[in-house]
């Protein structure tokens, strides 16, 4: 069993920037693969970027040149360092662990509560 808690959220300006981090609990962290998520209001959930047991990452196009996705292993901890950020990114952003293998869709087995995110513009 892993559980996560997301932290780090907030209200920020247009053109600002945020560090979202995902504190993991377990001793296996560094098996696990790690992913961002968000859902603004009215929409479905969306995939934002993944960090694989190698540290190999994906970054939705959205997102791409702005957000990156970092971990520390020893400290059981996934950080989403979110720069340039728009109106658009304005939503809850959720962490997520899935055993071993990255996934690009919402497929992970353990879920955060999230972590709202305002931007104004």
């Amino acid at each position: 069993q892993v559980q996560l808690v997301e932290s780090g959220g907030g209200l920020v300006q247009a053109g600002g920037s945020l560090r979202l981090s995902c504190a993991a609990s377990g001793r296996t962290f560094s098996s696990y693969a790690m992913g961002w998520f968000r859902q603004a209001p009215g929409k479905e959930r969306e995939f934002v970027g993944a960090i694989g047991v190698g540290s190999n990452t994906y970054y939705a196009d959205a997102v791409k040149g702005r957000f990156t996705i970092s971990r520390v292993n020893a400290k059981n901890t996934v950080y989403l360092e979110m720069d340039s950020l728009k109106s658009d990114d304005t939503a809850v952003y959720y962490c997520a662990a899935r055993y071993l293998v990255l996934a690009l869709t919402s497929a992970y087995d353990y879920w955060g509560q999230g972590t709202q995110v305002t931007v104004s513009s």
